[in-house]
């Protein structure tokens, strides 16, 4: 598999905070898978706590059912946030603790309507670090965003 320059450069960072967020004061801590919804029935969990950092899986506009909600790349964008806000509770934070964001989008040229809404989350104007990814996304989706969030 061949990476592009901004991909190898995000897993870096990645492997990066992953190394460096992992210990606390007292040593390693084990991860602790976060599933908010039970076990999942995928190979993969909604987010994992690692010391200090609480690592989201890539999440998708989905509705609970599994089903994209319809209405395009707003409606998804809300319905994203919201998932990962779900998620991220469970784990006793808010979206406030995210520090790091990586978006992809199915067409680039819905950009500007995709961070329309993705401002309104963030209404302090402390928006997490971002990268972004055109890409053909499952489902047929518009947008997915994984993250990385700062515990307490």
């Amino acid at each position: 598999m061949r990476l592009s320059l901004r991909a190898a450069a995000t897993a870096a960072a990645t492997l990066l905070v992953l190394t460096t967020g992992c210990a606390s004061a007292h040593g390693r801590r084990d991860p602790q898978f976060i599933q908010p919804d039970g076990p999942p029935a995928n190979p993969f969990s909604p987010a994992v706590r690692v010391g200090d950092l609480v690592f989201v899986s890539g999440t998708l506009g989905t509705r609970s059912d599994g089903t994209l909600v319809p209405g395009g790349i707003q409606a998804e964008t809300r319905q994203v946030l919201e998932n990962i806000k779900r998620t991220l509770a469970t784990a006793g934070l808010g979206l406030d603790r995210l520090v790091k964001c990586t978006a992809f989008i199915a067409d680039l040229k819905e950009w500007p309507a995709m961070n329309e809404v993705y401002r309104s989350y963030f209404p302090n104007g402390n928006y997490p670090a971002r990268a972004a990814v055109q890409a053909t996304l499952l489902f047929g989706a518009r947008v997915e965003l994984d993250c990385v969030a700062a515990g307490r």
